[in-house]
């Protein structure tokens, strides 16, 4: 009888401690990243009654709790700091007071007052740094980038441009672009056209001399339908053109995409834009046509910009961080870092939704997004809790009745010991 008194006791405290577990996953229903935990339960070692091998058992302990590592579903936010995990692998942060290194599911991140991104506690997101040149480096903290973005200096532009066939010798057509120098400043450039008469037009460039110099031009045909004739030409501004008896030039013409040449001022680097009409073939790539219908321009583009001030961030699946900024260039500045285990269920849990590396879990393996095992990354976006509430319930009422169960074994085993008690009597 006292045996089975112990086994009930033990059914009570092994029920009690799954209570709690399945209370605890009740409470983290609506917890960012949060894995509900499972426990099972084991024999305790039984007792040999005969030579013959007859056993009776002790009870039961639980054997452990085990969290499930399956993925939450995933829940839009309006904070691209917000991150998720699709897939295998766990957030790398760091607790900038001691220096210690944890895991996390949960990525509800933010931009401190030092411009680094952490957890609601301060602990601080790990990534590889990207610099200007787009090296990728070592590990370290996520950190917003400089404020401001590097002007650069324009190196090619193209023009959508119709010029009249039926223009009469001496039109004009003047097609106006901005462009930047090394220092950021704005260069404006207009190429000037003068039709020759046969459908043919003489291009010249003139730009502010108070901003820099240029005397880059040529010459451009067209076919019977319009096409630009590859064979066009322009002169460098690096050859002098000289005349002859009849106005015409006489040194030799450069062919292909023409260079357009400027002398930079007041310390900006020379510049030296490529003009692109020619395809990679050295066929017309047909931005510039002649037909008969008025000049006109329906495009243009170049690859300069000023510099400009840091508007917003954004990440890619791969975890790419890139900053946006006011002049529309977008710079990369880090990846960002993703940890894989050997086993999960080893993880150490340590509060506010982090894990710390055991011996049971295996020694971290870091990476990136999209690489190995590891899983895509997820902007605007948070992983919820893997907790189902009508799992929970049904092992809350099956472990209800157990532990009714084994109360009732203990009252049974007291009614039983009572009526031996009796018998004296």
């Amino acid at each position: 009888m006292i045996g089975s008194l112990y086994s009930g006791i033990s059914g009570l405290k092994a029920n009690t401690s799954a209570m709690a577990v399945i209370g605890d996953n009740i409470a983290n229903v609506d917890t960012t990243g949060f894995k509900t935990s499972r426990v099972s339960f084991a024999n305790i070692f039984s007792s040999t009654l005969s030579q013959s091998g007859l056993e009776i058992g002790r009870g039961v302990t639980m054997n452990g709790v085990n969290p499930q590592w399956d993925s939450g579903s995933l829940e839009n936010t309006t904070s691209g700091t917000d991150l998720a995990v699709n897939g295998t692998g766990l957030f790398v942060v760091t607790d900038p007071s001691t220096g210690s290194t944890y895991y996390t599911r949960a990525g509800q991140f933010e931009w401190d007052s030092d411009g680094n991104l952490v957890t609601p506690d301060g602990f601080v997101v790990q990534g590889y740094s990207i610099d200007t040149d787009g090296e990728i480096g070592g590990l370290t903290d996520i950190a917003l980038p400089n404020g401001t973005s590097d002007p650069s200096a324009t190196t090619e532009l193209t023009f959508g441009i119709n010029l009249n066939s039926d223009a009469e010798a001496g039109d004009t057509f003047t097609s106006s672009i901005t462009t930047y120098d090394s220092l950021g400043s704005e260069v404006i450039l207009d190429v000037v056209f003068v039709a020759d008469g046969s459908g043919g037009w003489d291009w010249s460039v003139d730009v502010d001399p108070t901003s820099a110099t240029c005397n880059t031009g040529g010459h451009i045909e067209f076919d019977v339908e319009g096409n630009l004739d590859t064979t066009a030409s322009y002169y460098d501004s690096d050859i002098t053109v000289d005349d002859d008896s009849d106005g015409d030039a006489t040194n030799d013409a450069v062919s292909g995409n023409p260079v357009i040449a400027i002398t930079g001022l007041d310390g900006a680097d020379d510049m030296s834009i490529s003009w692109s009409y020619l395809d990679s073939s050295g066929d017309s790539d047909g931005s510039i046509t002649g037909y008969a219908s008025e000049s006109t321009k329906t495009a243009q583009s170049q690859d300069g910009y000023p510099s400009g001030s840091l508007q917003s961030v954004s990440v890619d699946e791969d975890g790419y961080f890139t900053g946006i900024y006011s002049n529309g260039s977008m710079i990369p500045f880090a990846q960002i870092a993703l940890a894989d285990f050997p086993s999960y269920s080893g993880l150490a849990k340590m509060g506010s939704n982090l894990y710390a590396e055991s011996l049971s879990s295996g020694q971290a393996l870091i990476g990136t997004a999209n690489t190995a095992s590891l899983g895509s990354v997820s902007s605007s976006t948070l992983e919820m809790s893997n907790v189902d509430l009508a799992t929970e319930f049904v092992e809350m009422i099956t472990t209800q009745r157990a532990y009714q169960a084994n109360s009732k074994v203990i009252t049974t085993s007291d009614e039983i010991l009572q009526e031996l008690i009796n018998i004296k009597r």
